[in-house]
């Protein structure tokens, strides 16, 4: 695994993490993870530490909204990226106390076999997980935790409490025009409530800021 660089998002817990791929008249190769390269980058120290028992695959097409996710007993952090097509990633602070709760951040990663590099994108725990798609597409997300069933909750993305101010405002926007389009999203998704009645929630407690800090993950 080639690291080209590493970098936060206006929520600084939020990281993404850029590798290269190797390309020729045949294709390209690359190596989207290895243990061993990101324990001996100082850039990725925040992923020290962590195992990822559980990997998934999506595919959605287009217009489709997801999220936004969240999990206790265990926590589940998520290492995501797209394999092909374009997801716009979608993480809300959900920690009570932290300066940036209820923030939302959006971050574009489409995924051409023309690029150079591909991206992974960190969500720690403590943060509700979604996404929107423009296109068809392929992601795959590497988990801290394996799945709980009882102990998961979720954010309506389509709740009007959600802060964006902290999101691009081109990525906002079209998030809104997917909406005002008519998405295709489950009917969980779509009734899970808003940001408010989960702060409410007694269940909200497992998630305190800074006990989630990236440093705790």
């Amino acid at each position: 695994m080639k690291i080209i660089d590493v970098r936060s998002l206006p929520i600084p817990d939020i990281k993404v993490v850029r590798f290269a791929r190797f390309r020729d008249d045949r294709g390209y190769f690359t190596e989207p993870w290895r243990r061993s390269d990101v324990e001996n980058d100082p850039a990725t120290g925040f992923l020290n530490g962590l195992s990822f028992p559980q990997s998934n695959e999506s595919y959605s097409r287009a217009n489709v909204i997801r999220g936004l996710h969240f999990q206790w007993n265990p926590f589940m952090g998520k290492l995501v990226r797209t394999v092909s097509g374009r997801m716009v990633d979608l993480a809300l602070d959900i920690r009570l106390a932290s300066p940036t709760f209820g923030k939302i951040l959006a971050y574009d990663m489409p995924s051409s076999p023309a690029e150079e590099s591909s991206e992974w994108i960190w969500v720690p725990p403590g943060f509700a997980h979604g996404n929107f798609f423009t296109e068809e597409t392929i992601i795959e997300y590497l988990c801290t935790g394996e799945y709980s069933p009882g102990c998961e909750a979720a954010v309506s993305p389509l709740a009007a409490d959600i802060d964006w101010t902290l999101c691009d405002t081109e990525l906002r926007h079209e998030f809104h025009e997917v909406v005002q389009g008519g998405p295709t999203i489950s009917d969980k998704d779509r009734d899970a409530g808003s940001l408010s009645s989960w702060e409410s929630d007694h269940r909200s407690n497992n998630f305190l800021y800074p006990d989630l800090s990236t440093d705790a993950a």
